[in-house]
């Protein structure tokens, strides 16, 4: 018979609290959320520029899938909600303070948009489809007839969506890591990149292909600037802020932020994308899939790691 004394009760699970937000289901709501961003920003850019028919994948192709991208990013934010049913309290008010506000009718205003101008190229894509409705025919035509008015809107919205993913974090001060106004500029030019790795993936066109690849560089670019000037600013700030960026230089978050998001997901693929410029043959799916993949890992990690970062002065 083994005797043990017991002095505490803390070795029994659930005994002392446990914060925990968020899931993955938020983590792919933002990658979605931002992927869905740049795909519209690129389209609406290229359509308004007279390039609809030279850029065919960015313009009408690509957008066919954010429809279905935005729709299982909701499912995932409604999978993350405590109080399911009362979900639509979001849309009987407005608060200009309140991130999520912006975020549930910005939301709105996409969703449609989005289908809207998929439903105005579907058949251009797909001319084996027909609309045998006289009604489907008519609302096509008037759909086609709009497309300048919502490419506008588009531009606009696109970008809010883009930045509010980052805003989304931000806003909640009582975490270090997250209480920076690096992360929706951040976000917003990482949903631009996979939104140009991807058209980059469905790009038939040489040219086009070309055409995204450069401007993925510079995104990417962008994206290592952004990192580092977020860095640079938790080290040169508070204690909180500091142990926050040492999560990622030295920390439980280092090797996967360094290797999956900064390595395989931005200098690998800007590597691959260069030789692919200076003549090389590389297939434009591995730098597109290696630039989604870390896009995603960047949302995962800066939503798990925001949590574990904490006041303690």
């Amino acid at each position: 018979m083994k005797e043990e004394i017991i002095v505490s009760g803390r070795m029994n699970p659930k005994i002392d609290p446990v914060l925990h937000v968020w899931g993955w289901e938020i983590p792919i709501y933002l990658f979605l959320g931002g992927l869905v961003a740049g795909i519209l920003f690129f389209a609406a850019f290229m359509y308004l520029r007279g390039k609809e028919d030279a850029y065919a994948a960015a313009v009408k192709k690509a957008p066919l899938f954010t429809p279905i991208f935005l729709g299982l990013g909701l499912f995932a934010l409604f999978l993350d909600l405590t109080h399911k049913p009362y979900f639509w309290r979001l849309y009987t008010t407005i608060k200009l303070e309140s991130p999520m506000s912006w975020g549930a009718w910005t939301l709105m205003i996409v969703m449609p948009l989005a289908l809207f101008w998929g439903f105005s190229y579907v058949r251009e894509v797909y001319p084996q489809i027909d609309f045998r409705v006289s009604w489907l025919q008519k609302l096509e035509s008037f759909f086609q007839s709009k497309r300048r008015e919502m490419a506008w809107v588009l531009i606009f919205m696109s970008v809010i969506l883009g930045i509010y993913t980052g805003i989304l974090l931000s806003a909640f001060n009582a975490r270090p890591l997250w209480n920076t106004s690096i992360l929706g500029p951040l976000f917003l030019v990482s949903g631009l990149s996979a939104g140009a790795a991807l058209i980059m993936m469905l790009s038939k066109d040489r040219a086009e292909r070309k055409l995204f690849s450069q401007i993925d560089l510079a995104l990417i670019g962008i994206e290592l600037f952004l990192i580092i000037h977020m860095f640079m600013g938790f080290m040169a700030s508070t204690e909180v802020q500091i142990e926050a960026a040492q999560l990622f230089l030295g920390g439980a978050y280092t090797l996967p932020f360094w290797i999956l998001v900064v390595i395989l997901g931005m200098a690998l693929p800007a590597v691959l994308e260069i030789w692919e410029l200076r003549g090389h043959h590389i297939p434009a799916y591995i730098p597109a899939l290696l630039i989604l993949f870390g896009s995603l890992c960047l949302r995962f990690i800066i939503t798990y790691a925001g949590q574990a970062s904490r006041y303690l002065y």
